[in-house]
């Protein structure tokens, strides 16, 4: 995957988190906070806990710190998937967010993802 290839992927990733935390906040009561900062977005619960998810460039990964840990995410077959066990970052970052907000959050990939290969 070349740098731009991944920096389109990634932008994609961000922008489908953003849009989820506003309808998130638009359809239920979490009131998730979303804080962007270049290729970081912060996002606060109501109990102050936090998930960040930041790109790490060199790297060509998306890296997400939760409660739950520290997780590194490569773009992999049109997905982003964990390097050590393969788990989706949407699946994650919505079971860790369901877990930091006390009620089911649903975070989705951006449509139209497209493959490295492509």
């Amino acid at each position: 995957m070349t740098d731009l290839e991944y920096l389109d992927q990634a932008e994609a990733a961000l922008k489908a988190i953003e849009m989820a935390c506003d309808r998130i906040n638009d359809e239920t009561d979490a009131d998730v906070d979303n804080q962007r900062t270049g290729g970081m977005i912060t996002l606060t619960f109501a109990d102050r806990s936090q998930i960040i998810i930041n790109l790490q460039k060199p790297l060509q990964e998306i890296w997400m710190a939760a409660r739950a840990g520290g997780f590194h995410y490569r773009f992999n077959q049109g997905h982003w998937t964990d390097t050590k066990d393969g788990s989706a970052l949407f699946a994650e970052l919505s079971r860790y967010a369901s877990a930091q907000a006390g009620q089911p959050l649903v975070f989705s990939a951006p449509s139209g993802a497209r493959s490295a290969s492509s």
